[in-house]
């Protein structure tokens, strides 16, 4: 990382952050606390969440939402993703079809290849903000379905170490309301 987040408190001499994307066994690895979107009720875990967030259709200007059923060329993350997205619009509730042409591991790499014009994507809202407020992107429509919350979970056995309390301060300033533009600000571009 080389530098501090602003307002992280300076009791936090050392931060380690690992991105994966899997399960984790938070006793085995010894996680002093995770973040998960949308996790499983899990009893050995206690949490709460601090951020809501939604998922948008977007896509480069260049290119046209297909009609008459064909299928929009998608960039998807992984290879589970969906043949057909529900969206709801101010017109109403629609069904895009999609021919996956790309599938990548990380939202981020989804958003840039996005960008670049390589198909839609279906992103996080606060990931694409900045690209929608400045025309990089087009919004083709919100996901219908639920919200995405992101949590933070820790072990229920343990008591909460000297890093987590101060952690779990600086995320409850940071994200004051939950909201997707409080992370959009932290992304940036």
């Amino acid at each position: 990382m080389g530098r501090l987040l602003p307002g992280l408190p300076s009791s936090i001499r050392r931060l380690e952050v690992t991105t994966e994307d899997r399960p984790v066994d938070m006793i085995e690895e010894g996680c002093d606390l995770v973040i998960q979107v949308n996790p499983d009720p899990d009893e050995s875990l206690v949490g709460r969440a601090f951020l809501r967030d939604r998922l948008v259709v977007v896509a480069s200007p260049d290119l046209s939402r297909p009609t008459g059923g064909r299928a929009a060329p998608a960039v998807a993350r992984g290879a589970g993703e969906p043949q057909t997205w529900h969206v709801k619009t101010p017109g109403g509730r629609s069904t895009i079809t999609i021919g996956p042409v790309l599938a990548l591991s990380t939202l981020i790499m989804v958003r840039d290849a996005v960008r670049a014009g390589v198909g839609a994507g279906r992103l996080p809202i606060s990931l694409v903000s900045h690209d929608l407020a400045d025309g990089t992107l087009v919004n083709w429509g919100d996901i219908d379905g639920p919200e995405i919350a992101l949590w933070t979970l820790y072990p229920s056995r343990r008591l909460l170490s000297a890093r987590v309390s101060p952690f779990l301060d600086f995320l409850k300033r940071a994200f004051l309301n939950g909201t997707p533009d409080e992370l959009a600000a932290y992304i940036g571009r």
